[in-house]
């Protein structure tokens, strides 16, 4: 199964990979070494430490490798801009009742962040735009309740 990202999380998740592969997975490695040469291990708290941190590490390359054998990078700028919400798009949308205004692009759920505008296609608010349109009022469940939101533009950018 495809994982849909954008050329930016793509890049930002190979760049982990790297880091976790030539620093950090050398770092604790020798770490270990260090650990090991202090003697008994059985109560080398520097030890557990250090292999508990390996255990994270290829956990993690692992994760990685497998998430970026599966991508589907999506680059937004190629998507023809015909008003209609589609992963990557950036969208503001207005709140009916207050009449507040958010901007923000849908994402893959690994390179969200709310605070840099950008959310997980996976979220609700996500998952109420998707293929809906320009103009488009859409509702969405959220903890608080049910908002409705118009959607003011969509852009590719």
């Amino acid at each position: 199964m495809a994982i849909p990202i954008t050329a930016r999380g793509a890049k930002m998740l190979k760049d982990e990979l790297h880091r976790l592969k030539t620093q950090d997975r050398p770092a604790v490695v020798q770490a270990i070494a260090e650990a090991r040469e202090k003697g008994d291990l059985s109560e080398n708290a520097e030890y557990d430490a250090a292999r508990e941190s390996q255990a994270f590490i290829e956990g993690r390359i692992m994760e990685l490798e497998s998430k970026i054998s599966q991508f589907q990078v999506i680059d937004p700028t190629t998507l023809p801009n015909n008003g209609r919400v589609v992963f990557s798009a950036t969208v503001t949308i207005e709140d009916v009742e207050t009449g507040d205004r958010q901007r923000f692009q849908i994402v893959g759920a690994d390179e969200s962040d709310t605070k840099a505008g950008r959310i997980s296609i996976a979220s609700p608010i996500a998952r109420a735009l998707i293929g809906k349109n320009e103009g488009d009022v859409v509702e969405v469940q959220a903890p608080k309740g049910v908002s409705e939101y118009e959607i003011i533009a969509v852009e590719f950018i």
